[in-house]
């Protein structure tokens, strides 16, 4: 199946919907980003030219969306902190939106909605795994925000020993919770 789009372009369908996702503090800077097509946005110096770029096209419009660089981009920003999801040119902005929608909830919910940098910073375990558990590798997992954040919390007596992550277990085991 090959879909043409309005200008006549011919692309096939894809899982691999998300091209990155980052949050990024009121100053510009990175606090937490993710890139899953190395065609696009392939080194850390492009990344971070990109992210300045659309932290300034950004941080004062009222808009929840823009082209930047051949990316669509969807956004929404919370007291110090600004949350993005990038997807290509062509894509769905609704799905775009619904990953955002849930990267956003599910960070309230771990952060018991305190959405602030500082808070963030405290618990920047938790919501790299909540990043996992939407999208791997720009096909979206899942956007079910407590789904997401049941699995990406970090219980220590809820989850046996052998239902865990190695995230989680690492970090009982260092922690001497076991």
């Amino acid at each position: 199946m090959v879909y043409t789009t309005m200008e006549g372009a011919l692309f096939e369908p894809t899982l691999y919907i998300v091209k990155g996702m980052c949050i990024l503090d009121n100053d510009g800077n990175r606090v937490l980003a993710k890139y899953y097509d190395k065609d696009v946005l392939p080194t850390p110096k492009e990344q971070k030219a990109f992210e300045k770029n659309l932290f300034n096209k950004t941080h004062r419009a009222n808009s929840e969306i823009i082209i930047l660089d051949g990316l669509t981009c969807v956004y929404k920003s919370n007291v110090d902190l600004f949350f993005y999801v990038m997807g290509s040119s062509h894509e769905n902005e609704l799905i775009l939106q619904s990953v955002l929608n849930a990267l956003y909830e599910s960070v309230s919910i771990l952060l018991r909605r305190n959405v602030e940098k500082r808070i963030l910073m405290d618990s920047l375990d938790a919501v790299m795994l909540a990043f996992d558990e939407i999208c791997d590798r720009g096909v979206i997992l899942d956007s079910d925000p407590t789904s997401i954040v049941g699995r990406a919390a970090l219980r220590t007596e809820d989850v046996p020993l052998g239902e865990q992550t190695v995230v989680q277990a690492l970090y009982n085991i260092m922690n001497n919770n076991y």
